[in-house]
């Protein structure tokens, strides 16, 4: 599982990529290599961590908390130890590194159809978890060897792709494995091992990383660089702690990241619950990787139509109502029983997240000045690690607990009228209020922004942005002309 963070610009000087100019990357052969590399190695990871969810559901009987210690287990390395791997990379070969991560993380993998323990699997997340940080940071220090300054950008637009644009492949992948796992169960060699649709996807995900680390092999990448740079136990604790004082001072940033950190504490939950939701609820374990399909297939969707739109268009209202919408579709999905049904809330749950997601980022880029992006981007990015890891440890808690008090006040846990019967198990009232949390944090944000918007008012500042085609005047000129008119025969205000 990546741990970067999306949509996060590397310096706030940096350009959006040329289109144009992706061919030219593609005419490097070593980072073709290097980019196929990761494309197949972050599909694996997608597959296998699908997998991984499911067997905890499974060896657990559908704990949610069990659940979630295995999203803690591969949540905690990038939390606490972030510099951990630049750290490494710059003081051994990077090459290596990365060959030695992938063959680690294929060697982990083959081992995890055997676990029969939930202690197993955390132990084993947490390892392969490592060797990603290792990985990511090898990859990053070394794509400058392999491209232009000038093809840098574009670069690493694709490796965002390779990193988050595989994920509804890889819960299509997850959820067609089924159909392999049947036909290899019918060999008799393979009935022993109890072939299932987790262990499929795990040896292809190893099989991803083995292929990984042949394409990395033969890359021309230089040795490392001594830098000095020191490891920082608290690096990710002290990031929290600036940043929280930081966006107390700043209005604006205060209503986006809290925003989007409600809403990544309310919509998270799915991960974790997810698998539990599908077999308590949908009536199969499979229904889990038809969530996460509709899931990426919504983000995906969600950021393309706002790619489309997004110039004729008031990005605060979208950034609001996306992030209330993220929270509106989470409510709905966990109400309804029905598969269909919950993978088309779902899907809206992705394409709002992706809207909000990118339309947050795109309005801190806009409205906070330069001296103080860097800071600004910082605190996002510690606020989404934060709020991360609270939803992967406090959801499935609420879940159980929810669990036993419906038992307690709900006969059965479910309730029959008219020959229907509804089920309140402990993880649906767990995203209902997953849900009603996001839709605080949205509307919160709106709050926010429409009282910022009111005082820049009264204060005489516009109302609307000024057009970028127009140039500014001169400081030392001795006349100013008179703007353009907004439309023919009427006067600018």
């Amino acid at each position: 599982m990546s741990t970067e963070t999306p949509f996060i610009p590397a310096s706030p000087e940096e350009q959006p990529p040329d289109p144009s100019a992706l061919r030219g990357v593609f005419r490097n052969p070593a980072f073709v290599r290097l980019w196929t590399a990761q494309v197949l190695s972050s599909l694996g990871d997608w597959v296998g961590l699908f997998a991984i969810l499911a067997i905890a559901a499974r060896v657990s009987n559908n704990s949610a908390t069990a659940v979630s210690l295995v999203m803690v287990a591969r949540m905690l390395p990038s939390f606490f130890l972030a510099t951990l791997g630049g750290v490494i990379v710059d003081r051994f070969d990077r090459r290596k590194v990365m060959v030695i991560a992938d063959v680690g993380r294929a060697g982990l993998l083959c081992a995890l159809p055997f676990a029969n323990s939930i202690w197993v699997l955390v132990l084993i997340s947490f390892a392969i978890e490592i060797l990603t940080l290792l990985w990511g940071p090898a990859k990053d220090a070394a794509l400058p060897s392999v491209v232009s300054k000038e093809q840098l950008a574009n670069a690493n637009s694709l490796g965002l792709v390779a990193s988050y644009g595989t994920f509804p492949f890889g819960g299509v992948i997850f959820s067609a494995l089924a159909v392999v796992a049947t036909w290899l169960g019918g060999f008799e060699a393979l009935k022993s091992l109890s072939v299932s649709k987790e262990t499929i996807a795990l040896w292809a995900d190893a099989a991803t990383f083995l292929a990984s680390a042949v394409l990395v092999l033969g890359l021309p990448i230089p040795g490392p660089e001594k830098t000095g740079r020191r490891f920082q136990w608290n690096q990710s604790i002290t990031e929290i702690r600036e940043g929280m004082s930081f966006i107390r001072t700043d209005r604006r940033s205060r209503a986006v990241i809290v925003g989007m950190g409600l809403g990544i504490i309310g919509a998270g939950a799915m991960v974790p619950l997810g698998p539990v939701f599908a077999d308590t609820i949908l009536g199969g374990p499979a229904q889990f990787g038809v969530l996460m399909t509709a899931l990426g297939t919504g983000a995906a969707i969600g950021v393309v139509t706002l790619l489309l739109v997004q110039s004729r268009v008031r990005r605060e209202p979208v950034f609001e109502w996306a992030v209330i919408g993220v929270g509106g579709f989470l409510v709905a999905g966990a109400t309804f029983s029905s598969g269909g049904l919950v993978a088309l809330m779902i899907a809206g749950v992705g394409a709002c997240a992706g809207t909000a997601y990118v339309t947050g980022f795109t309005v801190l880029q806009e409205h906070v000045s330069d001296e103080l992006r860097g800071r600004t981007f910082a605190t996002l990015a510690a606020v989404v690690r934060l709020c991360l890891l609270i939803s992967l440890t406090v959801s499935p808690l609420l879940a159980d607990v929810a669990g036993w008090l419906s038992g307690l006040f709900i006969p059965g846990k479910s309730v029959t009228i008219g020959g229907l019967t509804y089920a309140f198990p402990g993880v649906r009232f767990a995203l209902w209020f997953g849900g009603a949390l996001v839709i605080a944090g949205g509307w919160y944000a709106r709050l926010e922004l429409q009282r910022m918007g009111r005082e820049e008012a009264s204060r005489g500042h516009p109302t609307r942005p000024a057009r970028r085609s127009a140039p500014a005047a001169p400081a030392t000129a001795d006349v100013i002309p008179d703007p353009a008119p907004d439309d023919a025969g009427t006067d600018s205000p």
